[in-house]
């Protein structure tokens, strides 16, 4: 039986003493994961990058050759393989799900800590009220981007502007002081409040007005599409503030 020939490319990308491409590290990754020798050829200096791209015809690096053809960057060599390359424009609901993911495993975590079952009815109030806190902190990464984002489609922001910059400290406080259980006769108001706001304008701005937009609600450089799960981070405020509202009365 004759032996299957081996594999072969040849990669050139960045490695100098104050820079390593990190594009150049994931297509010599992949290349191996394709079971693909590959001849690492380094590029040490802004010189040797610059000859080589005029020599190759090339405005980047890395490049990836096999079998003496020019494959490309990294994106390209995801392509040959027949792979998907993420679009940077394209819109996705994934972040809010990560959101959601990552503070429900938070609450159950928390519940079993607290009282040795993951499964109580503290887990669904502190995941709540962990999604409010990690979501505003997503904000306040960068609140100018978030608040002009949030005009879009905030109605009370187009007539406060200001209040685009003090809804993430509203949803933090609130949120973090749901997560203690103090100081109720403020968060319960704050979160109705804000939530009730966020909720309108959302369902007016998609539902009624079907307008296409991005959602800043995990900070306003995401491209997270406006609509059910944007509307749900509202209507989870405001179930937790009536919940709460009934559950300890009037005398917060």
């Amino acid at each position: 039986m004759l032996a299957r020939p081996e594999k072969k490319a040849v990669l050139y990308r960045m490695v100098m003493d104050k820079h390593i491409c990190p594009y150049g590290l994931k297509a010599r990754h992949l290349l191996q994961r394709e079971g693909y020798q590959v001849e690492d050829n380094w590029l040490r200096t802004r010189e040797d990058v610059d000859a080589f791209k005029a020599a190759h015809d090339v405005k980047t690096t890395p490049q990836v050759f096999i079998d003496g053809q020019r494959i490309g960057g990294y994106d390209d060599t995801r392509r040959f393989f027949g792979k998907t390359v993420p679009d940077p424009k394209a819109t996705s609901y994934r972040p809010v799900l990560a959101v959601f993911a990552i503070t429900a495993l938070m609450a159950l975590a928390s519940s079993h800590a607290a009282f040795g079952t993951p499964f109580t009815l503290r887990a669904a109030e502190w995941f709540i009220a962990f999604s409010m806190a990690v979501l505003a902190l997503l904000k306040l990464q960068n609140i100018e981007t978030f608040s002009t984002m949030f005009l879009n489609y905030d109605l009370l922001a187009r007539r406060f502007v200001p209040y685009g910059r003090i809804y993430p400290f509203a949803e933090a406080g609130a949120g973090i002081l749901m997560i203690a259980g103090v100081l109720n006769w403020i968060s319960i108001p704050v979160a109705l409040f804000i939530g009730t706001i966020g909720a309108v304008s959302v369902f007016k701005a998609v539902y009624l007005d079907k307008r296409e937009l991005k959602c800043a609600c995990v900070g306003g450089s995401s491209n997270v599409p406006l609509g059910f799960l944007s509307l749900t981070e509202n209507l989870m405020m405001i179930a937790m503030a009536l919940y709460m509202l009934v559950r300890h009365g009037l005398t917060m």
